[in-house]
Order: C-alpha cells, then sequence, then structure tokens
C-alpha cells in the first residue's frame, strides 16, 4: 500500500506542478526547483514508508520515466530550463545509488534534503532576488545570496541530523560537509550537482 501511495504521491505533485505551469507561466527554474524541492523532500522520506528494496525499484521507474519524458518532452514544466542539465536524471540516479551506500534512514533523508531543500531553496531565493551579486563557473550563472542560501540550509539540516539522530557532528563537521556541498553544487555543471552532493554527503555521513 505504502509503494502505490509513493507512486500516486509523486505522479500527483508532477501533474500539479504541470498544470501550474501551463496555466500561469511560471518562469521556468521557478518551476522546476519548486518540483525540486516538492518530490524530492517526499522522496527523502521514504526509508520511513517503504523497505530499502522498494525504494530501488522506484528509483529505477522514476529514472526511466523521467529519461522518457526528457527525450518526448512529457513534463515541460520540468524540462523548459534553457541551459543543457541533465539534472533530473542525476537525481533520480542518486536516489537509488544511496539505498545501497547506507540502510540508515536518517542519513539517508539528510543527504537527500542537501539537494532538494538547499539547492532548491538557494535557486528560488537566488531567481528572485539573487539579480545583483552574480559570478561565473564555468560558464553558469550563480548568485552570492543563493550559495549563502545553500550553505545555510545545508548547516542547518545537518545540524538537525545531528541533533536528531543518532549522528553526531561536531562544528568542524557540521561546517566542513556543509561547505564541501557548496562547492560542489557551485562547480558541478549539467545538473550533476544533483547526484554528487547527495552521494558525497551520504558518503561522509556514513563514515
Amino acid at each position: 500500500m505504502n509503494f502505490l501511495l509513493a507512486v500516486f504521491v509523486v505522479f500527483i505533485l508532477l501533474l500539479g506542478n504541470e498544470m501550474w505551469w501551463r496555466k500561469h507561466a511560471v518562469h521556468s527554474e521557478l518551476s522546476r526547483k519548486f518540483i525540486h524541492v516538492t518530490v524530492g523532500s517526499f522522496v527523502a522520506f521514504w526509508p520511513y514508508l517503504l523497505t530499502w528494496r522498494e525504494m530501488q525499484l522506484l528509483s529505477l521507474a522514476f529514472l526511466i520515466i523521467v529519461t522518457v519524458s526528457k527525450h518526448l518532452n512529457v513534463f515541460q514544466a520540468i524540462h523548459s530550463v534553457q541551459r543543457p542539465t541533465w539534472g533530473e536524471i542525476f537525481f533520480a540516479l542518486a536516489v537509488g545509488l544511496i539505498t545501497f551506500m547506507t540502510h540508515d534512514k536518517a542519513i539517508y533523508a539528510a543527504s537527500l534534503l542537501q539537494m532538494s531543500l538547499a539547492d532548491g531553496l538557494a535557486a528560488m531565493i537566488g531567481t528572485r532576488y539573487g539579480n545583483r551579486q552574480k559570478y561565473l563557473i564555468f560558464g553558469y550563472t550563480k548568485s552570492l545570496l543563493g550559495t549563502l542560501t545553500f550553505f545555510i540550509v545545508s548547516l542547518l539540516i545537518l545540524f538537525g541530523l545531528s541533533q536528531y539522530s543518532h549522528v553526531h557532528l561536531h562544528a568542524g563537521s557540521l561546517f566542513g560537509i556543509s561547505a564541501m556541498a557548496t562547492i560542489i553544487e557551485n562547480i558541478a555543471i549539467g545538473g550533476l550537482d544533483n547526484l554528487l552532493v547527495p552521494v558525497s554527503v551520504a558518503l561522509l555521513l556514513s563514515h
């Protein structure tokens, strides 16, 4: 039952975002990141609803669906960004890959929230308010406000993990992992940060 519920929730979020985008002509980046935040945050808590095997099967299914959607342009709202990116596919890969790296529910959730919340909110705030302080990384435009947002949200996620789970991180680890995630998010191009950030955080938290 939980398996079908997970599929249903993700489908409804994707469909609702698509209809909203088409009706209101929402800024493509904001639309993409809205679904990034909502779906990604829901997926982050899958370990509390599903078995690890079910999560692996779902990640494979969504990888196929996102790949087909990208080529056929089914969900236009999440593929409408102008720059070339494979972020949706990389995120689907990360969802499944981390299930083989850890079976710790808290670590899994914190790792995926690094992309769904930290990256999603950074892009939304940077797009809306960060127009004045911008810089280029490998030809990609970044904003100082967006980068700062990513670091702060990343830090808060790890602080929450340290306070409310068995994973205890000292101040150096909190700032170090957040700084590493922020740097990777900045330099990974073509949506590769959607894979590298959560996988790197999961790797560090698991050891």
